[in-house]
Protein backbone atom coordinates (compact mmCIF):
# COMPACT_ATOMS: atom_id res chain seq x y z
CA UNK A 1 0.00 0.00 0.00
CA UNK A 2 2.89 2.40 0.96
CA UNK A 3 4.80 1.62 -2.47
CA UNK A 4 1.85 2.77 -4.61
CA UNK A 5 1.06 5.47 -2.33
CA UNK A 6 4.59 6.44 -3.24
CA UNK A 7 4.42 5.74 -7.17
CA UNK A 8 1.39 8.08 -7.71
CA UNK A 9 3.56 11.10 -5.46
CA UNK A 10 6.66 10.05 -8.45
CA UNK A 11 4.33 10.55 -11.04
CA UNK A 12 2.63 13.60 -9.89
CA UNK A 13 6.08 15.39 -9.46
CA UNK A 14 7.66 14.06 -12.75
CA UNK A 15 4.46 15.36 -14.83
CA UNK A 16 5.34 19.03 -14.18
CA UNK A 17 8.52 18.64 -14.68
CA UNK A 18 8.34 17.04 -18.34
CA UNK A 19 5.45 19.45 -18.91
CA UNK A 20 7.96 22.03 -18.22
CA UNK A 21 10.98 20.63 -20.10
CA UNK A 22 8.86 20.29 -23.42
CA UNK A 23 7.28 24.01 -23.23
CA UNK A 24 10.86 24.54 -22.76
CA UNK A 25 12.40 22.82 -25.94
CA UNK A 26 9.33 24.19 -28.06
CA UNK A 27 10.29 27.53 -26.98
CA UNK A 28 13.45 27.32 -28.12
CA UNK A 29 16.83 29.28 -26.94
CA UNK A 30 15.44 32.50 -25.23
CA UNK A 31 16.77 35.63 -27.55
CA UNK A 32 18.36 38.39 -25.36
CA UNK A 33 17.50 42.03 -25.28
CA UNK A 34 18.17 44.03 -28.95
CA UNK A 35 21.06 45.30 -28.79
CA UNK A 36 23.39 43.31 -27.08
CA UNK A 37 26.68 43.67 -29.73
CA UNK A 38 27.92 45.89 -31.55
CA UNK A 39 26.06 47.73 -34.32
CA UNK A 40 27.61 48.26 -37.89
CA UNK A 41 26.33 50.84 -40.02
CA UNK A 42 27.27 50.86 -43.77
CA UNK A 43 28.67 54.16 -45.43
CA UNK A 44 28.41 52.76 -49.12
CA UNK A 45 31.02 55.85 -50.43
CA UNK A 46 34.45 57.07 -49.25
CA UNK A 47 34.92 59.41 -46.11
CA UNK A 48 34.50 63.04 -46.56
CA UNK A 49 31.05 63.94 -48.13
CA UNK A 50 27.59 63.76 -46.48
CA UNK A 51 26.53 60.23 -46.68
CA UNK A 52 29.60 59.52 -44.79
CA UNK A 53 29.48 62.54 -42.34
CA UNK A 54 26.10 61.12 -41.36
CA UNK A 55 26.84 57.45 -41.06
CA UNK A 56 29.55 58.94 -38.44
CA UNK A 57 26.99 61.37 -36.66
CA UNK A 58 24.58 58.81 -36.47
CA UNK A 59 27.14 56.65 -35.08
CA UNK A 60 28.13 58.73 -32.54
CA UNK A 61 24.98 59.76 -31.45
CA UNK A 62 23.17 56.30 -31.36
CA UNK A 63 25.93 54.63 -29.07
CA UNK A 64 24.79 56.38 -25.43
CA UNK A 65 20.99 56.28 -26.25
CA UNK A 66 21.40 51.78 -27.31
CA UNK A 67 24.44 51.39 -24.79
CA UNK A 68 26.37 49.39 -27.55
CA UNK A 69 29.19 50.63 -29.38
CA UNK A 70 27.89 51.60 -33.37
CA UNK A 71 30.81 51.68 -36.31
CA UNK A 72 30.95 52.89 -39.58
CA UNK A 73 32.30 50.77 -42.33
CA UNK A 74 32.90 52.83 -45.72
CA UNK A 75 32.35 50.35 -48.21
CA UNK A 76 33.01 52.35 -51.97
CA UNK A 77 32.40 51.66 -55.10
CA UNK A 78 30.33 50.45 -57.92
CA UNK A 79 28.31 54.27 -57.22
CA UNK A 80 27.58 53.10 -53.95
CA UNK A 81 26.33 49.41 -55.01
CA UNK A 82 29.27 47.25 -53.15
CA UNK A 83 27.80 48.84 -49.60
CA UNK A 84 24.38 48.76 -50.65
CA UNK A 85 24.37 45.17 -51.86
CA UNK A 86 26.00 44.24 -48.50
CA UNK A 87 23.79 45.53 -46.52
CA UNK A 88 20.62 44.02 -48.91
CA UNK A 89 22.18 40.69 -47.96
CA UNK A 90 23.58 41.48 -44.21
CA UNK A 91 21.56 39.40 -41.50
CA UNK A 92 18.06 40.84 -40.51
CA UNK A 93 18.79 41.22 -36.47
CA UNK A 94 19.47 44.71 -36.33
CA UNK A 95 23.03 44.97 -36.21
CA UNK A 96 23.38 45.99 -39.55
CA UNK A 97 22.15 49.54 -41.35
CA UNK A 98 23.41 51.46 -44.16
CA UNK A 99 22.84 55.06 -44.13
CA UNK A 100 21.47 55.20 -48.48
CA UNK A 101 22.01 57.95 -50.94
CA UNK A 102 19.02 58.29 -53.41
CA UNK A 103 21.41 56.08 -55.47
CA UNK A 104 19.70 52.89 -54.00
CA UNK A 105 16.20 54.35 -55.53
CA UNK A 106 18.47 54.84 -59.29
CA UNK A 107 20.50 52.01 -59.80
CA UNK A 108 18.81 49.31 -60.34
CA UNK A 109 17.12 50.83 -63.34
CA UNK A 110 20.28 51.55 -65.13
CA UNK A 111 22.02 48.06 -64.63
CA UNK A 112 22.77 44.92 -62.11
CA UNK A 113 22.75 46.58 -58.33
CA UNK A 114 22.75 43.27 -57.02
CA UNK A 115 19.63 44.41 -54.74
CA UNK A 116 15.79 45.83 -55.50
CA UNK A 117 15.07 49.05 -53.71
CA UNK A 118 11.60 47.94 -52.27
CA UNK A 119 12.21 44.28 -51.50
CA UNK A 120 15.14 44.23 -49.86
CA UNK A 121 15.45 46.81 -47.15
CA UNK A 122 13.22 48.24 -44.43
CA UNK A 123 12.77 52.04 -44.11
CA UNK A 124 13.98 53.45 -40.92
CA UNK A 125 14.19 57.04 -41.66
CA UNK A 126 14.47 59.48 -44.04
CA UNK A 127 17.56 62.15 -42.98
CA UNK A 128 17.45 64.61 -45.88
CA UNK A 129 18.34 66.12 -49.29
CA UNK A 130 21.27 68.60 -51.09
CA UNK A 131 20.50 70.29 -54.76
CA UNK A 132 22.28 70.11 -56.95
CA UNK A 133 23.94 72.99 -58.74
CA UNK A 134 24.31 73.50 -62.33
CA UNK A 135 27.17 76.02 -62.89
CA UNK A 136 29.83 77.42 -65.52
CA UNK A 137 33.01 79.37 -65.79
CA UNK A 138 32.72 82.69 -65.67
CA UNK A 139 34.84 83.43 -69.38
CA UNK A 140 32.15 80.61 -70.69
CA UNK A 141 29.85 83.47 -72.06
CA UNK A 142 26.77 81.30 -70.27
CA UNK A 143 25.37 84.09 -68.25
CA UNK A 144 22.03 82.72 -67.01
CA UNK A 145 20.48 79.25 -67.22
CA UNK A 146 17.87 81.06 -69.89
CA UNK A 147 20.75 81.61 -71.93
CA UNK A 148 21.79 77.82 -71.88
CA UNK A 149 18.93 76.75 -72.76
CA UNK A 150 18.71 79.61 -75.86
CA UNK A 151 22.56 78.51 -76.76
CA UNK A 152 21.15 74.35 -76.41
CA UNK A 153 18.74 74.91 -79.03
CA UNK A 154 20.40 76.64 -80.79
CA UNK A 155 23.52 74.32 -81.08
CA UNK A 156 21.91 71.24 -80.34
CA UNK A 157 24.33 68.51 -78.98
CA UNK A 158 27.42 70.62 -78.71
CA UNK A 159 27.09 72.06 -75.28
CA UNK A 160 28.96 69.44 -72.83
CA UNK A 161 28.31 69.20 -69.38
CA UNK A 162 30.35 67.01 -66.62
CA UNK A 163 28.96 65.29 -63.60
CA UNK A 164 30.02 62.56 -60.99
CA UNK A 165 29.30 59.69 -63.02
CA UNK A 166 26.93 57.86 -64.76
CA UNK A 167 23.81 57.74 -63.85
CA UNK A 168 24.71 59.89 -60.67
CA UNK A 169 21.47 62.09 -59.24
CA UNK A 170 23.96 65.40 -60.76
CA UNK A 171 23.73 63.74 -64.39
CA UNK A 172 19.88 62.84 -64.23
CA UNK A 173 19.28 66.90 -62.95
CA UNK A 174 20.56 68.06 -66.51
CA UNK A 175 18.47 64.73 -68.25
CA UNK A 176 14.88 66.23 -66.88
CA UNK A 177 16.47 69.98 -67.82
CA UNK A 178 16.67 68.34 -71.02
CA UNK A 179 13.73 66.79 -70.95
CA UNK A 180 11.85 69.96 -69.44
CA UNK A 181 13.61 72.21 -72.06
CA UNK A 182 13.16 70.58 -75.00
CA UNK A 183 17.21 70.66 -75.50
CA UNK A 184 20.09 68.17 -75.90
CA UNK A 185 23.42 68.60 -74.09
CA UNK A 186 26.72 65.94 -74.40
CA UNK A 187 27.52 64.45 -70.89
CA UNK A 188 30.73 63.60 -69.98
CA UNK A 189 31.40 61.67 -66.53
CA UNK A 190 34.19 61.98 -64.21
CA UNK A 191 34.72 59.85 -61.49
CA UNK A 192 33.55 62.00 -58.61
CA UNK A 193 32.51 65.97 -58.06
CA UNK A 194 35.71 66.79 -57.67
CA UNK A 195 36.93 66.38 -60.46
CA UNK A 196 33.83 67.22 -62.56
CA UNK A 197 34.26 70.65 -60.60
CA UNK A 198 37.69 71.20 -62.10
CA UNK A 199 36.27 70.09 -65.93
CA UNK A 200 33.93 73.17 -65.51
CA UNK A 201 36.90 75.32 -64.26
CA UNK A 202 39.28 74.74 -67.06
CA UNK A 203 36.84 74.72 -69.12
CA UNK A 204 36.95 70.90 -70.53
CA UNK A 205 33.56 71.19 -70.15
CA UNK A 206 30.99 74.04 -70.92
CA UNK A 207 29.20 73.47 -67.46
CA UNK A 208 28.79 71.25 -64.65
CA UNK A 209 26.52 69.51 -63.14
CA UNK A 210 27.46 68.49 -59.45
CA UNK A 211 25.97 68.49 -55.57
CA UNK A 212 26.38 71.83 -53.82
CA UNK A 213 28.62 70.12 -50.99
CA UNK A 214 32.06 71.41 -51.62
CA UNK A 215 30.96 73.95 -54.21
CA UNK A 216 30.51 76.93 -52.37
CA UNK A 217 33.77 78.20 -51.79
CA UNK A 218 34.21 77.93 -56.17
CA UNK A 219 31.19 79.58 -56.31
CA UNK A 220 32.09 82.28 -53.79
CA UNK A 221 35.69 82.87 -55.07
CA UNK A 222 34.20 83.11 -58.54
CA UNK A 223 36.12 80.60 -59.91
CA UNK A 224 32.59 78.60 -61.16
CA UNK A 225 29.27 80.92 -61.85
CA UNK A 226 25.94 78.77 -61.14
CA UNK A 227 23.38 79.37 -62.91
CA UNK A 228 20.48 77.26 -61.43
CA UNK A 229 20.05 74.60 -58.05
CA UNK A 230 17.98 72.11 -58.48
CA UNK A 231 16.03 72.04 -54.66
CA UNK A 232 12.48 73.23 -53.83
CA UNK A 233 13.83 76.37 -52.36
CA UNK A 234 16.78 78.76 -52.53
CA UNK A 235 19.73 77.63 -51.02
CA UNK A 236 20.47 79.75 -47.92
CA UNK A 237 24.44 80.59 -49.31
CA UNK A 238 23.06 81.14 -52.85
CA UNK A 239 20.35 83.15 -52.28
CA UNK A 240 20.71 84.54 -55.45
CA UNK A 241 20.90 81.89 -57.02
CA UNK A 242 17.17 80.49 -58.67
CA UNK A 243 15.52 77.50 -58.31
CA UNK A 244 14.80 75.55 -61.18
CA UNK A 245 10.93 76.17 -60.66
CA UNK A 246 11.66 80.06 -60.46
CA UNK A 247 13.60 79.59 -63.94
CA UNK A 248 10.63 78.77 -65.11
CA UNK A 249 11.11 74.91 -65.42
CA UNK A 250 8.00 73.00 -63.42
CA UNK A 251 8.48 69.71 -61.99
CA UNK A 252 12.64 69.57 -61.95
CA UNK A 253 13.47 69.21 -58.57
CA UNK A 254 16.39 66.54 -58.25
CA UNK A 255 18.01 66.24 -54.80
CA UNK A 256 20.71 64.33 -53.73
CA UNK A 257 19.11 62.70 -50.69
CA UNK A 258 20.05 60.52 -48.04
CA UNK A 259 18.00 57.93 -45.16
CA UNK A 260 19.26 55.11 -42.81
CA UNK A 261 18.01 51.62 -44.09
CA UNK A 262 17.96 48.27 -42.54
CA UNK A 263 17.96 44.27 -44.29
CA UNK A 264 13.94 43.39 -45.39
CA UNK A 265 12.76 41.73 -42.23
CA UNK A 266 14.14 43.45 -39.53
CA UNK A 267 12.01 43.00 -36.75
CA UNK A 268 9.51 45.92 -36.42
CA UNK A 269 10.03 46.45 -32.71
CA UNK A 270 13.83 47.33 -33.48
CA UNK A 271 12.89 49.67 -36.75
CA UNK A 272 10.83 51.59 -34.29
CA UNK A 273 13.62 51.57 -31.51
CA UNK A 274 15.52 53.03 -34.05
CA UNK A 275 13.54 55.57 -36.12
CA UNK A 276 12.11 56.95 -32.41
CA UNK A 277 16.37 57.28 -31.25
CA UNK A 278 17.59 58.90 -34.87
CA UNK A 279 14.88 61.18 -35.36
CA UNK A 280 15.59 62.65 -31.93
CA UNK A 281 19.08 63.05 -32.99
CA UNK A 282 18.24 64.38 -36.54
CA UNK A 283 15.96 67.21 -34.71
CA UNK A 284 18.23 68.30 -32.33
CA UNK A 285 19.54 72.39 -33.28
CA UNK A 286 22.90 71.27 -33.26
CA UNK A 287 22.47 68.57 -35.60
CA UNK A 288 21.12 71.04 -38.25
CA UNK A 289 22.95 73.95 -37.65
CA UNK A 290 26.31 71.14 -38.60
CA UNK A 291 25.11 69.61 -41.89
CA UNK A 292 23.53 72.58 -42.94
CA UNK A 293 27.72 73.98 -43.01
CA UNK A 294 28.16 70.56 -45.18
CA UNK A 295 25.84 71.68 -47.43
CA UNK A 296 22.93 69.24 -46.29
CA UNK A 297 19.49 69.88 -44.96
CA UNK A 298 18.18 68.01 -42.14
CA UNK A 299 14.71 66.64 -43.49
CA UNK A 300 13.60 63.62 -41.12
CA UNK A 301 10.83 61.53 -41.84
CA UNK A 302 10.10 57.79 -40.16
CA UNK A 303 9.36 54.67 -41.86
CA UNK A 304 6.13 54.80 -43.11
CA UNK A 305 6.82 58.24 -44.73
CA UNK A 306 10.02 56.65 -46.20
CA UNK A 307 8.39 54.08 -47.81
CA UNK A 308 5.79 55.87 -49.25
CA UNK A 309 8.83 58.08 -50.72
CA UNK A 310 11.04 55.06 -51.86
CA UNK A 311 7.61 53.38 -53.66
CA UNK A 312 7.13 56.79 -55.22
CA UNK A 313 10.32 57.44 -56.44
CA UNK A 314 11.67 54.36 -57.67
CA UNK A 315 9.19 54.57 -60.66
CA UNK A 316 10.02 57.95 -61.18
CA UNK A 317 13.70 57.39 -61.32
CA UNK A 318 13.32 54.35 -64.06
CA UNK A 319 11.11 56.75 -66.18
CA UNK A 320 13.68 59.35 -66.62
CA UNK A 321 16.56 56.72 -67.01
CA UNK A 322 14.77 55.07 -69.66
CA UNK A 323 13.96 58.26 -71.69
CA UNK A 324 17.30 58.94 -71.62
CA UNK A 325 18.73 55.92 -72.50
CA UNK A 326 21.64 55.72 -69.53
CA UNK A 327 22.64 51.89 -68.71
CA UNK A 328 25.38 50.40 -67.27
CA UNK A 329 26.29 46.98 -68.42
Amino acid sequence: MLRRVCERISVAAIVPIAAITILSIGAGPVRAAWPDRTITIIVHFAPGGSNDLLGRLLASELRPVLGQAVIVENRPGANGNIGLAAAARAAPDGYTLVVASGVVLINPSIGKAGYDPIKDFAPVAYLGASPNVILTRPASGITSIEDLIAKAKANPGKITYSSPGVGSISQLAVELLELRTNTQLIHVPYSGAAPAAQAAIAGTTDIGSINIAGLIGFITSGALKALVQTGKERWPDLLDVPTMEEAGIPNAVVETSQMLLAPAGTPKPIIDRLAKEVLVIMRKPEVHERMLKASFAVQPEGPDQLRERIAREVPMWKELVDRAGIKIE
